[in-house]
């Protein structure tokens, strides 16, 4: 896995939805804006709490969820 130590899970914050560094900004949320033509500039601008290496590390944790596979258990 890369390094994510900036994604956080936590029950208490947007459900347990991956975040960034514990804020209530999602993964999902950054994921969205870069699709849909938003620049890393832009989401930086609109989130000023936020750093580029936030940013970053949503691409890697996305590109990490895509290629995990999950194995169903053989039932006895």
């Amino acid at each position: 896995m890369p390094s994510t130590d900036r994604i956080t899970f936590d029950p208490a914050v947007m459900g347990g939805k991956p975040c960034i560094r514990g804020l209530r900004v999602t993964v999902g949320t950054i994921l969205g804006l870069l699709a849909t033509g938003s620049t890393r500039e832009e989401i930086l601008a609109a989130y000023p709490y936020l750093e580029a290496e936030d940013i970053d590390q949503c691409l890697a944790y996305a590109a990490w969820r895509v290629e995990e596979r999950e194995q169903p258990l053989p039932t006895a």
